[in-house]
């Protein structure tokens, strides 16, 4: 990790949060490019600009079912006057070997098929009598159903103009364009372009591994019976939930009981899943705090000055924070708070644009827009500390949601923004301008 603020500061220095964070982003480097298969790459970040070997479309195709045609066959078509043209072949979507349409000729022609030689055009089927001789139609009937198969005459009760109902060759993207840009986030449509281009492998910034794990012998899992002095273990859900949503790949590891070396026995056991570990609990200044106990001492193979820095963050909530690398591949550990608010607000702050930096993403923060504070009274915030309330935002105005408490979980789930309260301001009067940073 970076040690020069460190080596400045002391221990005992309070970090402010742009500190801690500028710490933490200029130790976390992206991860290194490999070559994924498409579908496991959906949520990657590409490196490499991916040209177009082929057209899209790689060929002139109809976009309805119909009757290839030549122009000059069908002019002055209508109801009472059609055009009568042989037919002379069925054309189906993936066809190699074409009918040459000739003048007086068509040819039925299938949705994405290509257009046979000869033809200029496709008449939609909804124009024609389908071959039966008995008035407009309003689909193709099925070859297999067709007694007069793909033969006979059909009557065209409407002009078509020259390339009308055609999918020219390369309308899409041309052999030679860009498909996709390096820094391009992969999504279904993404993965889709690079399917239909003939890529089957993509070189990609892979999906970043996050460890996330909860300390404390009073948590209980989910569905299990609490006994007196116990509550359910919600932070690492919580986490977990929120590293995927930053684009991770997330695993939950049930809480670990109040024991220093089993702690650090976990932490190590996970370390070949993790390319970041992410703790909650532990890490202020009580007796049972696990995380500061067994993590403190523990230095950082080849690094100099590397382990886990336990430091006072001028915040609030979210005062006490680790970091710092650990394990022979210097695996990132931020160490969060074990309330659930300051929990998630630490997550929000740190571990989020950790995972996005480990992504290789550009933009790691949430957005940060201005907004009026719609509140009843004046909000009051510690001299000295950024603090961080929840609130719920719309249309440029912010509500506060709930109280100041750290522990105050259910006003979090009501809540879709971070109203920032700077550390040189205590009060904040309704009508106020205030930051908010945008979580959902």
């Amino acid at each position: 990790m970076s040690n020069a603020v460190t080596r400045a500061t002391g221990q005992d220095h309070l970090w402010s949060v742009t500190e801690h964070l500028e710490d933490i982003l200029s130790t976390v480097r992206p991860l290194d490019p490999i070559q994924l298969q498409l579908l496991d790459a959906q949520g990657c970040v590409l490196v490499e600009d991916v040209m177009v070997p082929v057209s899209l479309p790689p060929f002139d195709n109809s976009s309805m079912d119909g009757y290839a045609v030549r122009v000059a066959d069908v002019a002055g078509a209508s109801e009472e006057y059609p055009a009568v043209l042989t037919v002379v072949g069925d054309v189906a979507a993936g066809q190699s070997e074409l009918q040459h349409v000739g003048p007086g000729q068509t040819a039925r022609i299938m949705t994405g098929a290509p257009l046979p030689p000869g033809a200029e055009a496709v008449v939609p089927v909804e124009w024609t009598d389908g071959g039966l001789g008995e008035g407009p139609v309003s689909q193709m009937r099925a070859r297999s159903t067709s007694p007069e198969g793909a033969s006979g005459q059909v009557h065209v009760h409407r002009p078509a103009g020259p390339r009308a109902h055609v999918r020219a060759k390369g309308s899409d993207v041309n052999a030679g364009d860009r498909a996709l840009s390096a820094g391009t986030v992969l999504g279904p449509p993404q993965i889709g372009l690079l399917a239909a281009i003939g890529r089957g492998t993509v070189r990609v910034r892979p999906r970043p591994r996050v460890v996330v794990l909860s300390t404390g012998s009073e948590l209980v899992q989910p569905d299990g019976e609490l006994e007196s002095g116990q509550i359910y273990d919600s932070n690492s859900y919580a986490l977990c939930a929120a590293a995927r949503d930053a684009g991770a790949i997330a695993y939950r590891v049930g809480a670990v009981a109040d024991d220093a070396e089993t702690l650090r026995a976990t932490i190590e056991d996970q370390l070949i899943r993790a390319d970041l570990v992410v703790t909650t609990g532990g890490v202020s200044v009580g007796a049972y705090d696990v995380v500061k106990e067994a993590l403190s001492s523990v230095g950082d193979e080849d690094e100099a000055g590397g382990g886990i820095e336990f430091r006072k963050l001028a915040m609030q909530p979210g005062k006490p924070q680790g970091f710092g690398t650990i394990g022979p591949d210097h695996t990132p550990l931020l160490a969060l708070p074990g309330n659930p608010v300051s929990s998630y607000v630490s997550f929000e702050l740190f571990v989020r644009p950790a995972i996005r930096t480990l992504a290789g993403l550009d933009d790691v923060h949430r957005p940060t827009v201005r907004a009026t504070l719609r509140t009843e009274k004046s909000l009051t915030s510690p001299a000295g500390r950024r603090q961080f309330l929840r609130g719920r935002y719309a249309d440029g105005e912010v509500t506060p949601v709930g109280g100041a408490g750290s522990h105050l979980i259910a006003a979090l789930a009501h809540a879709d923004a971070l109203i920032v309260v700077p550390e040189t301001v205590e009060s904040v009067e309704p009508g106020t301008e205030v930051d908010v940073v945008l979580l959902g």
